[in-house]
């Protein structure tokens, strides 16, 4: 009734009941066009050809994960391995391509395989062995994560260079993540559409039952489903890994919310039965242009989760309006409304060019900012250490007139190299980044010195690109004093045991391999066990508190980061700072506290501080056209009960 009532109201309000319509049928697409209106208004960086061009290339990962995961949403099914199983394929590619010789079109069909197979296991164990999607799924992200880890030994390997291009341009200045995007969306679309198994896809989700008894093969559809599913992912894996020049172990974790959230902002339901390819582009569209737009306001990278939270709610939220109000969804392939569907993105996109246009006299006659402008990108803001380097830099700019960005990558290096685009393309008078990973940031560096932005790595340095100054200490050497402390409190004997930090991250690898050097030294301390617990309080302390079981008789715990030594010493109670030296790493607040007091013997301190504050200084040198030197090395420090009163970091 709701929907005749709508199409029955000709006359004087006609235009405005059709413009309600045309609204309420696309409320994606319209909050797309509020939030590109928005940030023009708001940023005069936003809209530029090349940070345009910067949401499509962050866009495309997400987007092709998506498409795939539309077919299992269609189907009212949930997919929740596509990020790990997109890692775990271009692991294979690059691990098979790079460390064993095959020819790389043979690695890449490997990797494709991989991709299907991963799909084809969530399949059967949904379609016959009866489990349900998100137990399936949830099984096969840690399967495939896990497996990534295992080929990798837990670090990048870098990606074959003729496969490397897909993160190139086109003639200078179109991205090939951009095409692969599109080609991917309109296969989607034609499976969804033209094909019987997207048919099938939207008669399950409707009514599955309903479905089999009218002689359709649910079982064996949806196998095909999951299969084409992890064929999506496998495509999204390649094309990221291309992006950062190798495979990286952690890539795309978490990113399977991502793909989940662009499919329910483009229209479809997680009933099942409605959903199209080009509402799952809007939606991934949303989600970068959000990441953009906050990133270029300067945004807080703890405000930037709420606020993207929340406008997927209010996504969300128009989507169940619209359907009250009687805008049923056009499911692909029902036939029809092609023409009207076309009419409506063309009107959608002549109204954003008009709209925005206007807005762009907002600034056109502003004038500019006579401060330095400055962008630092941080590996992680969830640590202590990290957050230092902040405060430092942020006192230091704010002391020298600078306007300083900083933004959180979440120990994602695929967020890291989108900000760090953004940043390039904002034309910032220079870049400071702490890479998640040397390797990954090297494109991303790349781009800025092509554009003549000076960058200055703090605390990890950058492979295979310039960068004018790093600003560091070193991690091996620091390791190599954290294995010297711990023997010789322990009297060059002992048993000890290794946490290790982030697997696939350049610092744990560094700080690994200084601890190896250092007990070199020390024939008579024994390594009980080395595990991860990736640079977390919560995990120093469970995994610490399993290690107890196996070796209760440990004398000694070297960590890779304060965190972590902080979860081990909670572990130990009593023991620690009786039986069992701990030593930890960095010299964070806490850290120092639990020095003073006695339960931490000693922490490897790195002055985070002055990290940050030397950065800003060299980057206002480099801006200038002053002479910087290559590197500036911070030393660390043993600091223990005897020294932690004089100690700043």
């Amino acid at each position: 009734m709701a929907t005749d009532t709508l199409k029955s109201t000709p006359g004087a309000g006609g235009a405005t009941s059709g413009l309600r319509r045309l609204l309420l049928d696309n409320g994606a697409l319209t909050a797309l066009i509020v939030l590109v209106v928005a940030l023009s208004a708001l940023s005069g960086d936003f809209l530029t050809t090349d940070n345009l061009l910067n949401v499509g290339v962050q866009a495309a990962v997400t987007a092709v994960l998506a498409f795939g995961v539309t077919f299992v949403i269609v189907s009212a099914g949930i997919d929740l391995s596509v990020g790990s199983v997109a890692a775990l394929s271009a692991t294979v590619l690059a691990w098979s391509a790079t460390s064993h010789g095959v020819p790389v079109v043979l690695a890449v069909v490997l990797s494709v395989a991989t991709g299907i197979v991963a799909g084809l296991v969530n399949g059967f164990l949904i379609a016959y062995g009866k489990l349900p999607p998100f137990i399936a799924t949830l099984a096969m992200l840690s399967v495939a994560r896990g497996l990534s880890l295992v080929i990798s030994g837990g670090s990048p390997i870098p990606f074959p260079d003729s496969v490397s291009h897909l993160g190139d341009t086109l003639g200078g200045w179109l991205p090939v993540p951009v095409l692969v995007m599109v080609v991917m969306g309109l296969a989607a679309a034609v499976v969804l559409g033209r094909t019987y198994i997207g048919r099938s896809m939207y008669a399950i989700g409707g009514n599955e039952e309903a479905a089999r008894l009218s002689g359709l093969r649910v079982k064996k559809q949806k196998l095909a489903i999951y299969a084409l599913s992890g064929l999506f992912a496998a495509v999204a894996g390649i094309v990221l890994a291309s992006r950062l020049s190798s495979a990286q172990p952690q890539a795309a974790d978490g990113y399977e919310l991502d793909a989940i959230a662009a499919v329910v902002i483009g229209g479809a339901s997680l009933a099942g039965g409605t959903g199209k390819a080009s509402g799952t582009l809007i939606g991934a569209l949303i989600l970068a242009v959000l990441r953009n737009g906050l990133n270029l306001l300067n945004v807080s990278a703890f405000w930037q989760q709420v606020v993207i939270g929340v406008v997927i709610a209010l996504a969300v939220l128009l989507d169940t309006v619209r359907r009250k109000a009687g805008a049923t969804p056009v499911a692909a392939g029902t036939g029809g409304g092609k023409g009207k569907q076309a009419g409506t993105y063309a009107l959608a996109a002549v109204v954003t060019v008009a709209v925005v246009g206007a807005t762009s006299f907002l600034h056109g006659g502003s004038a500019a900012s006579t401060a330095p402008r400055m962008g630092l990108s941080l590996s992680t803001l969830n640590n202590p250490f990290f957050v230092q380097i902040r405060a430092g830099a942020q006192a230091e700019a704010k002391k020298l007139g600078v306007d300083l960005t900083v933004t959180d990558a979440q120990n994602d290096a695929s967020q890291q190299a989108n900000q760090l685009q953004n940043f390039t393309s904002s034309g910032l008078g220079a870049i400071i980044v702490n890479p998640v990973d040397s390797d990954a940031a090297g494109n991303s560096v790349k781009a800025a010195d092509k554009a003549s932005i000076p960058v200055i790595a703090v605390d990890r340095g950058v492979n295979k690109a310039t960068v004018n100054a790093l600003v560091a200490s070193d991690n091996i050497a620091g390791g190599e004093l954290a294995a010297k402390t711990v023997a010789e409190k322990l009297g060059g004997k002992g048993r000890i045991v290794i946490l290790q930090g982030q697997a696939g991250t350049s610092a744990a690898r560094e700080r690994a391999e200084g601890f190896a050097r250092g007990l070199k030294a020390y024939p008579g301390i024994q390594v009980l066990a080395q595990q991860p617990a990736d640079f977390d309080r919560t995990k120093g302390l469970d995994v610490m508190s399993n290690l107890l079981q196996a070796h209760p008789d440990v004398q000694g715990v070297i960590a890779a980061n304060d965190e972590m030594a902080l979860g081990a010493v909670k572990a130990l109670g009593s023991k620690a700072g009786r039986s069992v030296q701990v030593v930890g790493f960095d010299g964070t607040p806490d850290g120092l506290t639990a020095v003073k007091g006695g339960t931490l013997y000693a922490s490897v301190a790195q002055q985070p501080s002055q990290l940050g504050r030397i950065a800003v200084d060299n980057a206002l040198r480099a801006v200038r056209g002053k002479k910087v030197e290559p590197t500036v090395k911070v030393p660390v420090k043993v600091v223990t009960k005897d020294n932690v009163a004089g100690f700043s970091g």
